[in-house]
């Protein structure tokens, strides 16, 4: 294989890229958001410089289902953000994922730096509740329960008239920062940056709110449970289409 054919390879291996270069689509991306206040110092610990908290001792539990995912296939995702400040820009900052498909491992740890590890999260519905479960390595570490599609957040109950989806675009369009870490042959790092993106051609079809419950349990290789659940904020139930593009280096610890 000739040098120029290498540098057009989206991945490794070689005889088999792991994954196809973007941007990824994601369509009927499913989303169960479970917020509640944590600890500040544990907060303040979990969150690397030169990020700081913004001060609402919020943390969101996620637990999202992504059937149709172009490049990446078929696959749940679950994980803990947590909103954060970047200087005057306010950001959410992923702290721990865990995911049941290979491809968007690679993918997401490689190319954006998310800190994706393998683990077995399902999001499923039975009567009238929505549930978030977490599995890794054979125990359970996260369950997040939700009124399914208790408030529709596109249709204002009280007085009657359609909601604005603009708010809720907001939130999926806000600035997602992850700490990316890649080490060198010799173990050093070669990459240590925070890099940063948007999701785009956001299409929501559907969003609802309602009571929610989460229970986090702690693992050793799995310590979501160190940003403890001290009260629950309520869930938030998204139906999405989206375009996750390529990031860019906001912060790079290497050429501070």
């Amino acid at each position: 294989m000739k040098i120029a054919d290498i540098l057009k390879q989206a991945s490794m291996p070689i005889a088999a890229p792991s994954y196809p270069k973007g941007p990824y689509r994601f369509i009927d991306r499913e989303f169960l958001v479970a917020s509640y206040q944590s600890d500040p110092d544990a907060i303040r610990e979990a969150l690397p410089e030169p990020l700081e908290p913004d001060g609402s001792n919020t943390v969101m539990f996620e637990v999202i289902r992504m059937p149709d995912s172009a490049g990446f296939g078929d696959y749940t995702e679950s994980g803990i953000v947590i909103p954060a400040m970047f200087g005057d820009h306010p950001v959410n900052f992923t702290q721990q994922m865990f995911l049941d498909d290979t491809p968007p491992i690679f993918g997401g740890r490689e190319i954006w730096g998310f800190p994706k590890k393998l683990g077995h999260p399902e999001l499923s519905v039975t009567g009238a509740t929505l549930t978030g479960h977490l599995e890794f390595d054979g125990v359970t570490i996260a369950i997040a329960t939700m009124g399914y599609k208790y408030q529709h957040l596109l249709y204002d109950v009280e007085h009657g008239t359609q909601c604005h989806p603009d708010a809720i675009l907001k939130k999926l369009q806000k600035t997602q920062v992850n700490l990316k870490l890649i080490p060198d042959v010799d173990g050093s790092l070669a990459i240590a940056q925070l890099v940063a993106y948007e999701a785009c051609d956001v299409t929501v079809k559907g969003a609802w709110s309602g009571p929610a419950s989460l229970q986090l349990f702690h693992h050793a290789n799995a310590p979501i449970a160190e940003l403890p659940m001290l009260k629950s904020l309520g869930g938030l139930h998204f139906i999405t289409d989206l375009t996750l593009p390529y990031g860019r280096v906001i912060y790079d610890y290497l050429k501070p």
